[in-house]
């Protein structure tokens, strides 16, 4: 009788709280929060835990599967995430001409797959080069959106609202990923339009290995940056914000035209090296983005994804690119000082080469974590589709595995680069995670927020 009683309630509570939501693309049951009992999931009524189920909310399933919810709490803390890409149409949308219902459909199809998964978040790029895809008031729209830099879509519609709507729904963060000195991608041609930030500042503005690229020393640049993550934290109910690797560009063997802007610095009585001085531009706006992000929402994590190498031979053995010396990030310093709340390092690399070796690599990282902040690895899925020495699906099976083994040391979850490996299912990737991530997982807590 007492469980009949709670499957009653159960079914009185969805039936009046669903009829107050836009329905979802997807089967009800697992795209209703329940208060009390969370997410379900359509399965057999015969492997439901304690029994408790209702009919009616799995739409797409044979009669059998039946909307099941479990009185058992979540108790695993993880970060099971991707990177949706949208530079170059890397991973959304698949073409730049698409139609809006496209656009939409393709975005949908991601997020249930990441459901399907158990995963709980995606890292949604929304600014790739000084533009944007959400409807912004300083910059211009994004090329890779509309067709044309500076066109808004027709029918008009805001990509980052309808993520977070439809990404919410399924109880799955999203964490908005901005580029904040690139103006122009490699190898594009199209004139920038008044409000991208190369036109607002063209004396910062540089060509530099076909790019477009803002200097980082310019305070006039970095406030404009800091502004547009502002501003988007103001205005979005965004779970996180997020910055990748780039600040100072990747060499292509010239120095970087910044000389003016750093006698300018000496000028002023300024009397670190150049090394010293661009480091201290990224590691100013790492640590304002911190402080003027978290005064607007107390709330709002903030993480950044280094290149996985902090300096060669760091830790002993490792050697490769350091991007302390050659990207001028001293990424190390923003985990010690807490001005991230997560790292995730670009872990790019196999756990059995001794060069660059995952588990090593892992192992220094989280040691750094001395505020207690959280690092999710980033993992290679596109080292699965590579044309030389391809990777097994097996690799990045084992990654999962070892970072796991490391969770008691803050290493609590993953990221995958970049969502079109996962999407589509090379070498059977969403088979082996569905295996690894058989049970929900909730964003790990954040105590210090």
């Amino acid at each position: 009788m007492l469980l009949f009683s709670i499957i009653v309630t159960v079914c009185y509570s969805l039936s009046w709280s669903t009829s107050l939501l836009i329905q979802p693309k997807a089967d009800s049951c697992t795209t209703y929060n329940h208060p009390q009992y969370g997410i379900g999931q359509c399965i057999e009524t015969s492997k439901c835990p304690n029994a408790l189920y209702i009919s009616g909310y799995c739409e797409s399933q044979p009669a059998n599967i039946k909307c099941c919810f479990s009185l058992n709490p979540v108790e695993r803390q993880e970060f099971r995430a991707i990177w949706i890409a949208t530079a170059t149409n890397i991973d959304w949308p698949s073409s730049k001409t698409a139609t809006t219902a496209t656009q939409q459909n393709e975005l949908v199809n991601i997020l249930n797959m990441v459901q399907r998964l158990n995963m709980n978040a995606v890292i949604f790029q929304v600014r790739p080069a000084g533009d944007a895809l959400y409807s912004s008031t300083l910059e211009p729209w994004s090329l890779y959106l509309t067709g044309t830099h500076g066109v808004a879509p027709s029918p008009i519609w805001d990509p980052l609202q309808f993520i977070l709507t439809e990404a919410h729904k399924r109880n799955i963060e999203v964490h908005a990923w901005i580029n904040p000195y690139r103006a122009r991608m490699k190898g594009a041609t199209y004139t920038p339009a008044a409000t991208n930030m190369a036109k607002r500042f063209p004396k910062y503005a540089y060509t530099y290995d076909s790019q477009l690229w803002m200097d980082p020393g310019s305070k006039e640049v970095q406030e404009f940056v800091l502004n547009v993550a502002e501003d988007i934290v103001r205005r979005y109910a965004v779970d996180g914000l997020h910055i990748d690797d780039y600040f100072y560009p990747y060499g292509d063997g010239t120095e970087f035209p910044d000389s003016t802007t750093f006698s300018s610095y000496q000028q002023q009585g300024g009397s670190m090296n150049k090394a010293d001085w661009r480091r201290s531009n990224v590691n100013y706006l790492i640590e304002s983005l911190y402080n003027r992000l978290h005064a607007i929402r107390p709330k709002i994590k903030f993480g950044v994804s280094p290149f996985g190498i902090w300096k060669s031979g760091t830790p002993a053995g490792i050697t490769g690119l350091s991007s302390y010396d050659s990207l001028y990030c001293d990424s190390r310093l923003w985990l010690q000082q807490g001005t991230v709340d997560y790292l995730t390092p670009q872990l790019y690399w196999a756990i059995d080469p001794p060069a660059q070796s995952y588990n090593a690599l892992l192992n220094w990282w989280i040691g750094q974590s001395t505020k207690g902040r959280h690092v999710y690895a980033g993992n290679a899925a596109y080292r699965m589709s590579q044309a030389t020495s391809p990777w097994a699906v097996t690799e990045l099976v084992r990654q999962v595995n070892l970072t796991r083994t490391m969770s008691n040391r803050l290493a609590l979850g993953n990221v995958f680069f970049s969502t079109k490996q996962l999407m589509q299912n090379v070498k059977g990737i969403q088979n082996e995670l569905a295996k690894l991530y058989t049970d929900k997982a909730i964003v790990p807590k954040m105590n210090w927020l």
